[in-house]
Parts: structure tokens; C-alpha cells; sequence
């Protein structure tokens, strides 16, 4: 499929975002939630910072205390052959499985949808214990003048899903965990079907390693029930390992369509499109059997992460859907596809 990647990619790097505090730097930015407001294209970003750290003797990791209400930093001996730093998303020990960063979420606007300027202060920070390690990885859902930001929270306790609300983007309030652990990659459909709200999630199966997207309804956008798995993975091809929602679902004359990911048994993410029934969603209608995009620029192959193409968002425009996102968990890049397109590579049930 053709992808038309923008020449100024990426568009937004690590060193285009103050860090949100003197002892800490930001390690990367990636996977934002996407709308438009104002007038402007808004984008709620995934910043995540270390502390600064120039001894090669430890490492740092950073986490928020509930008890007292503050992130700190715990050290681990860099020398010590019990800590593991194999993976350079997590720190393991003998007592402790703590991520390397912690992440909270930026405001960044652009007239063009493609110059941003960000923010220098957070949007949202870790605030409770289920955001320990960080809040990560949002979907903006529009509805009735409101907007419904669901974001991962990670914690020692477990990754849950939380819901956030707002009206201006500079206030938000939080309205607590809708999904229980652990499930995330949860995606809001922008208005009630058969009056019930819908979403997408991806819990994840702790005995049998299952990771695959499902579809929940609500009466009221905080309980969710009715629960139902929608896609499985493939396990012969490119979707084999697992797969997630990543877009906010919007509708087509032909359904909703979910631009969502997937990972192989190599962690190599692509995204792929889902197409369900406009009345039904729990019908899916057609599948990708073939990516829609994968990681092929160096910057979507090389970073923190890679190789790595993640998604939280888009906005269409007549034919032309508009990508915001994550390249190699390190920056935020922008990529334009052809709606048609799309459709010519589903394979329809």
C-alpha cells in the first residue's frame, strides 16, 4: 500500500520537549492521542523522562510514592548480576520489576498538522498508585462538546485502563479505572450505538498469553460489560504474535473502520485495518491480511523500541486519513494513506 510519509519526519523528537523537571530528561516522545480543537490539530503526547544519570556505576529508575505523593528514584547497582537491564523498557531484581521511564501526557498544537509547538508543562501527571510507573498512550474520544481521554496506566500492580475528561484541554478530571488488569489499548467509538457506548480493549490472558482485541459496551462510559472477543491473531502471518486497537474507530459508508496493531513473534509492529458493521460492530466485515504500514524508514526501524509503528489516533479528511504516530518508541512522526486504499486491501467475509 502506498504511504506517503512526510519529508519533515519526525515531527516531533525528544529535544522538542522540556522536561518537566531540572533533574530529569526526556527519553522519548511517541503514541499520541489526536484531535482537533480551536481550530488547531491537538495532540496528547506520550512523554517519557529518566533522571539524569551520569554515574555508570547505578541506574535510576523513577516511580510515583502515593504515600507521599511525589515521584522518587530508586537505584540499583549497575554491577550487581541479579539486576537485569536485558530489555531496555524494564529494570528487574531480585525484589523489584520497575519500567526504565516514567510517563506522564503533553498538549502539543499545530495550525499546519505538521509544526507543533508543545507544551513546557504536563497535561496530566501520575497522580494515584495506578499510575505508579507512569500514564501512557491515550485516545481522545469527541462526544456531545466533551472529550473522553481512556490512557494506560502501569503499575506494580497491574495495567489498568483510567478515563480522563475535558473541555479545554487545560483542565482534566479524572473519572478512575474503567478496565481492570490487564487491559489497555482501549478505543471509545465516537457515539452511542443501539444506545449503548462501545470500545475496543485488549485484555491480556496471563495463563494462555493471549493478547487479541475485544469489544465492551457501556451505559455510561465509565462500567463496562457485556464483554466479547472480536479479533484473534493470525498465527501464520505478519499479526501473529498479538494485536491491539490503536485508532479511535470512524465511520465510512462502508462501517467503522479500526486502524489497529500488531506485533509478530519478533515485536515488530505494524498497523492493519478492521472494517465493522456500522449497526453491529461486534460483526467484523472485513480484515488486512497485509499490513497497511510497517516499519521502514530508519526511524521507524532504529530508537529507544524498534522495530516499531504504533498508533493512537487520526483524523480523516475525504480520502486522505491522517497518521499520527510513534516511530521506534522514540518520536512522533506523520504519514498520510489513501481511505481506498484501505478498503482494496481488506478481504470482506
Amino acid at each position: 500500500m502506498k504511504v506517503n510519509r512526510s519529508k519533515q519526519n519526525p515531527i516531533i523528537l525528544p529535544d522538542n520537549v522540556i522536561a518537566s523537571r531540572e533533574d530529569f530528561e526526556v527519553h522519548y516522545v511517541m503514541n499520541c492521542g489526536v484531535t482537533e480543537f480551536e481550530g488547531d490539530v491537538l495532540l496528547l503526547l506520550r512523554v517519557a523522562e529518566t533522571p539524569i544519570n551520569r554515574d555508570p556505576n547505578i541506574v535510576m529508575a523513577p516511580y510515583f510514592n502515593e504515600k507521599t505523593g511525589q515521584v522518587e528514584i530508586k537505584i540499583f547497582d549497575a554491577n550487581d548480576p541479579r539486576n537485569k537491564f536485558d530489555d531496555p523498557r524494564f529494570i528487574e531484581s531480585p525484589d523489584d520489576r520497575i519500567l526504565t521511564t516514567i510517563s506522564h501526557l503533553r498538549v502539543a498544537r499545530s495550525k499546519n498538522g505538521i509544526d507543533f509547538v508543545v507544551e513546557e508543562k504536563p497535561a496530566m501527571y501520575p497522580a494515584n498508585k495506578y499510575e505508579e510507573f507512569g500514564i501512557e498512550d491515550p485516545r481522545i474520544t469527541l462526544i456531545d462538546g466533551v472529550y473522553y481521554i481512556n490512557y494506560s496506566c502501569c503499575a506494580s500492580i497491574g495495567v489498568t485502563t483510567c478515563l480522563a475528561t475535558t473541555t479545554d484541554f487545560k483542565t482534566f478530571e479524572r473519572k478512575g479505572v474503567i478496565f481492570t488488569p490487564d487491559n489497555k489499548d482501549v478505543a471509545i467509538f465516537p457515539e452511542k450505538i443501539n444506545d449503548k457506548y462501545i470500545a475496543l480493549c485488549r485484555p491480556a490472558s496471563a495463563e494462555y498469553k493471549k493478547r487479541e482485541i475485544w469489544i465492551s459496551e457501556s451505559s455510561n462510559l465509565v462500567e463496562w460489560g457485556n464483554h466479547k472477543q472480536l479479533v484473534s491473531v493470525n498465527e501464520t502471518d505478519w499479526d501473529n504474535g498479538r494485536i491491539g486497537c490503536s485508532a479511535v474507530p470512524f465511520l465510512t459508508d462502508k462501517g467503522w473502520l479500526e486502524i489497529y496493531h500488531a506485533a509478530d513473534s519478533n515485536d515488530r509492529y505494524c498497523l492493519g485495518a478492521l472494517l465493522l458493521d456500522k449497526n453491529d460492530p461486534t460483526k467484523v466485515l472485513g480484515k488486512s491480511f497485509k499490513p497497511v504500514m510497517e516499519p521502514l524508514a530508519s526511524y521507524e526501524k532504529w530508537g529507544f523500541y524498534g522495530p516499531v509503528i504504533f498508533l493512537c489516533g487520526c483524523l480523516v479528511e475525504g480520502d486522505t486519513v491522517k497518521l499520527y504516530y510513534g516511530a521506534a518508541d522514540t518520536s512522533v512522526c506523520y504519514a498520510e494513506i489513501s481511505l481506498n486504499d484501505i478498503f482494496s486491501e481488506l478481504t470482506y467475509y
